[in-house]
């Protein structure tokens, strides 16, 4: 994931309705009467007969709870004051395959840790995916999918075809990892805790998609849609999501109705993508000696003009839009005027106006650093260029929160007990979303920090189960259940 996700207020009567229409199975007599339990045992199995069994029992009881009193909140509410029908999402909990699939991923979590730990550990750098993506390949080989393939692009494809002309589903984690080859990605374990460059961001991801593939087949889901499980490359930032571009323009054009990325850990939902242009800038000139040379133009200096001018570009809070210099260069030594000034510049928004506008004014910014340092020495015959090379360029994503994927991830959340928020981020989600095609990003569950630095850990903690059973719960239903 390319940057940190920038949340957005959930609309209190968008969860009210979304709960008032079976989210969960209310059961009044139960809620009344549940017993408090010792919270040192709150993560045991349940095995009562009702759709709560899939859940932890403290989380259970919240449920019933809520439902409860939600319904008599909604119940007494005029009709003219409740959300239309069309803002409701109903979980299918009592589902018995479903069911069947979310109860055995909590019962083989051990081995979806295993899977995260083992692929992380297979180093991915920025366009060397190769080696992760032929073991992913393997395991969803061994997961009964079928066509496994990789694709000229070298995203790893399985399918697991429907019964029916169902719509068709993409449940993908990314491969690649921001790391140079080289570097240290032995896992280290402590308790629930993982440690290792990537362990969140992706393998957390990888991990999930495998573990829906393993309950879908273990507990026989059937539905009428075509789901496809996908490892992509070229997510990470030098890979500019050549992945995600390949399916959307490649063998799959056309034929994906529903795309779901499961990237980095929490509970939290990606349903608006940040645009971003990325540039890098060279001031060319023919250089010289220091003194020998002294009043020519300076590639350095015309650069140093361009950040400064470039720096005082005032862009708006919201919508969100940034600007950053992040890397510098040019110059042989302290003595020479150098032949080049070179940056990396990172230009991002959630709106591609205010994306577009900032990119105007960053090019103006160059032209005048360059007229200005030119004419700063007048008896020069000598005369920089600047040249811009495009490092890459992501779309901008907007869908509303109301689109019926955002509300199917939001709503299942909510089922198992967390509370999702919407909100804007870099993703593979970005390119569908910007083509019109319903997308998200989900987290992984657990808890993680350190996303992109060598001290990254992921925490499964007692309920990191949650976020495969997540991934299922919305790939189901965007897939159909028979």
């Amino acid at each position: 994931m390319s940057g940190p996700r920038h949340h957005r207020p959930t609309d209190t009567t968008d969860a009210i309705g979304m709960y008032t229409l079976y989210v969960v199975p209310i059961d009044a007599d139960v809620a009344r009467e549940a017993p408090d339990r010792d919270p040192d045992r709150d993560h045991e199995d349940s095995s009562g007969p009702d759709s709560m069994s899939l859940l932890s029992p403290r989380i259970a009881r919240r449920a019933r709870l809520a439902g409860a009193l939600v319904c008599l909140a909604a119940c007494n509410t005029p009709a003219q004051q409740r959300p239309p029908a069309a803002q409701s999402v109903a979980v299918p909990l009592e589902h018995a395959q479903l069911r069947q699939a979310i109860d055995a991923i909590r019962t083989f979590n051990e081995w979806t840790l295993r899977q995260q730990i083992e692929l992380t550990e297979i180093e991915a750098p920025p366009f060397k995916e190769t080696r992760r993506g032929e073991e992913f390949k393997r395991r969803l080989e061994a997961l009964g999918l079928r066509n496994v393939r990789v694709d000229p692009e070298g995203n790893v494809i399985g399918e697991r075809p429907g019964t029916g002309s169902g719509p068709t589903v993409v449940l993908s984690g990314h491969l690649d990892t921001v790391f140079p080859e080289g570097t240290n990605v032995k896992v280290t374990r402590s308790g629930t805790r993982l440690s290792a460059p990537g362990i969140g961001d992706d393998g957390r991801g990888l991990a999930v998609v495998l573990a829906v593939a393993r309950a879908f087949r273990d507990a026989n889901v059937q539905t009428p849609g075509t789901i496809l499980f996908v490892g992509t490359v070229g997510e990470e930032g030098p890979g500019n999501l050549r992945g995600v571009r390949a399916l959307f323009n490649g063998e799959l054009k056309g034929r994906i109705d529903y795309f779901i990325s499961v990237d980095g850990t929490g509970f939290g939902v990606t349903s608006a993508g940040v645009g971003s242009h990325r540039y890098r800038v060279t001031y060319k000139g023919p250089g010289g000696h220091s003194y020998g040379a002294f009043g020519m133009p300076n590639p350095i200096h015309a650069l140093g003009r361009a950040i400064a001018l470039f720096a005082d570009v005032h862009v708006p809070e919201q919508p969100k839009t940034t600007f950053n210099v992040g890397v510098i260069g040019g110059g042989t030594s302290v003595n020479s005027i150098s032949a080049e000034g070179i940056m990396d510049v990172d230009m991002r928004s959630e709106s591609k106006l205010a994306l577009d506008s900032l990119d105007r004014q960053f090019r103006r910014a160059l032209q005048q650093a360059l007229d200005a340092e030119n004419a700063r020495w007048p008896r020069s015959r000598t005369r920089l260029t600047v040249q811009i090379d495009t490092i890459g360029i992501r779309p901008v994503g907007a869908q509303p929160d109301s689109a019926y994927i955002v509300r199917t991830a939001v709503a299942a959340g909510r089922a198992l007990g967390q509370s999702p928020a919407t909100g804007a981020s870099s993703t593979d989600a970005n390119l569908p979303i910007s083509l019109g095609i319903p997308a998200i990003t989900i987290d992984g569950g657990g808890r993680g920090s350190g996303a992109h630095a060598l001290q990254e850990w992921y925490d499964d903690g007692m309920t990191g189960y949650q976020g495969p059973q997540w991934a299922a719960i919305v790939t189901a239903m965007l897939a159909g259940l028979k």
